[in-house]
């Protein structure tokens, strides 16, 4: 199932967009700093307001952008030629102005994640490359071998690279076959075989919180 953070500070807008995405996860946020709290969860794209009452959704996009391909869509007043060619070039996906159409909107979420979803299938940072498709996982020339939970636990780091992820949703994503107890060490001890494999790999613990892989 897909994860849609909607950032909105129009609680009742934020509810309506909520309720007509329900085949979605649904994260809600009224504010930026709720937004970047929530970061911490399994994103798969976040509609964004801009004028938010803790700072401006332009900025936020490029925060993002610094670390993450993570889908954005802008969906806002700000209706000036002008307004959409920041929102833009500020490196969103797509940008939607109020009022609009519930159908379109979810026709812009089916258009945006198609464009995303074949890349997420491959990824290279220095000597790593993993082919998660073909199961091919390489440091420098030497191939690794990953078990299925240890590659759930890569793809998941590396399609958040530079979001920290919480240790209960990973726990989540990576056990998700309906097991009813998972060990309280189990994380850890992938984790710890992950960076065994993967020697250098940038797995950084967040103490407290959970883990990121460091771009």
């Amino acid at each position: 199932m897909m994860t849609i953070l909607i950032v909105e500070d129009d609680k009742p807008l934020n509810d309506g967009i909520a309720l007509s995405l329900n085949e979605a996860k649904i994260l809600q946020a009224y504010n930026l700093k709720e937004a970047r709290a929530l970061l911490s969860e399994m994103v798969d794209l976040i509609i964004l307001d801009i004028n938010l009452p803790d700072g401006s959704g332009l900025d936020f996009c490029r925060e993002i952008r610094a670390f993450s391909s993570l889908p954005i869509i802008f969906l806002t007043a700000n209706d000036m030629e002008l307004d959409i060619v920041a929102g833009l070039s500020s490196g969103a996906d797509d940008y939607i102005t109020k009022p609009f159409s519930l159908a379109v909107l979810r026709a812009r979420i089916d258009a945006v994640m198609r464009r995303h979803l074949p890349s997420s299938d491959v990824y290279e940072q220095g000597d790593f490359f993993f082919d998660f498709v073909n199961m091919i996982f390489k440091a420098g020339e030497t191939a690794v071998n990953l078990s299925k939970t240890e590659q759930r636990l890569l793809k998941l780091l590396v399609s958040n690279k530079g979001i920290t992820l919480s240790r209960d949703n990973l726990i989540d994503r990576i056990w998700s076959d309906g097991a009813e107890f998972v060990e309280e060490n189990a994380l850890s001890v992938t984790v710890g075989r992950l960076r065994q494999k993967l020697d250098g790999a940038p797995i950084k613990t967040v103490y407290g919180i959970g883990y990121v892989w460091e771009v």
